[in-house]
Parts: C-alpha cells; sequence; structure tokens
C-alpha cells in the first residue's frame, strides 16, 4: 500500500511524540519530507518505492533539515515508525537500533538507500 502523507499527518504525529509543546520552527523542512516521500525515482527496477524507502526518506528529511527547535532526532524515528505501521508494515528494531540509526543518519554516516534497507530488515 502506497501512504502519501501531508504536512497536516506530520504535525498530529509531532504533536504525540513530543511530550512538551515544541513548535515547529522550519515549515518548509516538512514540505520537503512530504515531497521526498512522494518521489518516484528515475530508475526502472526502483520507479515505485516501497514503504521503507518512503518512511527512510521522512526520517532522513527530518533529522538532516531539522525542522523543530530540538527533539528531531525523536520525531523523526516516530514519522517512520509510524509510516511504516500505517502502511502496513511494522516495524519491531531490536533495542537501541532505530536511535543508532537517527544518529548515524545525523552524523552523515547513513544514506537514504542504507536506512530504507535497515527499515526492512526490521519489518514484522
Amino acid at each position: 500500500m502506497i501512504l502519501h502523507i501531508d504536512v497536516s499527518w506530520l504535525l498530529d504525529v509531532q504533536e504525540h511524540a513530543t511530550p512538551e509543546d515544541v513548535s515547529v520552527a522550519d515549515y518548509s523542512a516538512l514540505v520537503a519530507a512530504v515531497a521526498r516521500h512522494k518521489t518516484r525515482l528515475p530508475t526502472l527496477a526502483t520507479a515505485d518505492p516501497d514503504a521503507a524507502w518512503r518512511a527512510a526518506a521522512l526520517l532522513h528529511t527530518i533529522v538532516r533539515l531539522e525542522p523543530l527547535p530540538y527533539r528531531n532526532s525523536l520525531f523523526a524515528a516516530v514519522v517512520a515508525a509510524q509510516y511504516m505501521g500505517q502502511s502496513g508494515e511494522g516495524i519491531d528494531p531490536p533495542y537501541g537500533a532505530l536511535s543508532d540509526l537517527v544518529r548515524e543518519v545525523r552524523d552523515g554516516e547513513a544514506k537514504l538507500p542504507a536506512v530504507a534497507d535497515r527499515l526492512r530488515s526490521w519489518r514484522i
């Protein structure tokens, strides 16, 4: 199932993901995340990306562009998990693995294809 989300979906997830009131500092980063997850790739093998690729695009964009003044890592992790779950492909990462993945993205060590592969490996 292809799930296309919008900025209001991200704001709903953000409201539940962050325990305190965190205002969005950069709405254009949310718009970029939405646009990126909807992208069709210009290759025959992956022209229609799967849910893991789309969730990885959301996670990667949120971590790298930091739309919130703080708690972006938490927000990105929850968005990816929610997206996978609502796409019918829940994930069950090993303890600490999602945090490690977010840290690798933040540090520039994990690119989008690697993030998608990791999410795929955690599907339940």
